[in-house]
């Protein structure tokens, strides 16, 4: 019996093991696109004397690609919300993983990342031309990201 449980314990951590090789394979497989993680900031990350904050929680997630959004496509709410999107759909849509982590392939183009959220559609992050989440697609490279979700978090 002593020894069946040791090969069913053996056998999980070759089962994760490999699970875990195949995702970084999947990763380093990516030649063009957006690879990123999503992560979730609660609470005070106001600056003081001997505090350190933290640097959020990795957290799974709906995440859409949209060809560059400009904020005169959208209806903006709250926070960084958006209640619509005018004229345009998603060209991806997946879900990170549980360590908040995603890659997906694209050509080589000008897109906006956004995360659903349970309130609606979530971006925090515009550019000088009020584009929304822009992230720059170029041949044959992978461009990486990290998307924090601060909605509920106070600066």
């Amino acid at each position: 019996m002593h020894r069946s449980y040791a090969f069913v314990l053996f056998s999980l951590f070759s089962f994760f093991a490999s699970c875990t090789a195949q995702k970084q394979k999947s990763l380093k497989a990516l030649k063009q696109g957006i690879c990123g993680t999503v992560v979730e900031k609660r609470g005070n990350f106001m600056p003081g004397p001997g505090k350190k904050n933290g640097s959020g929680t990795p957290v799974e997630r709906e995440v859409l690609i949209f060809p560059l959004l400009n904020l005169s496509q959208v209806e903006a709410g709250d926070n960084g919300f958006i209640t619509s999107v005018r004229e345009a759909k998603p060209v991806k849509t997946l879900r990170t993983e549980k360590d908040g982590t995603f890659c997906v392939s694209l050509p080589a183009g000008r897109y906006s990342v956004i995360v659903q959220e349970p309130k609606g559609l979530y971006a925090n992050v515009s550019d000088t031309q009020n584009n929304i989440f822009p992230v720059n697609v170029q041949k044959n490279r992978q461009s990486t990201i990290r998307v924090e979700i601060t909605h509920q978090a106070v600066f």
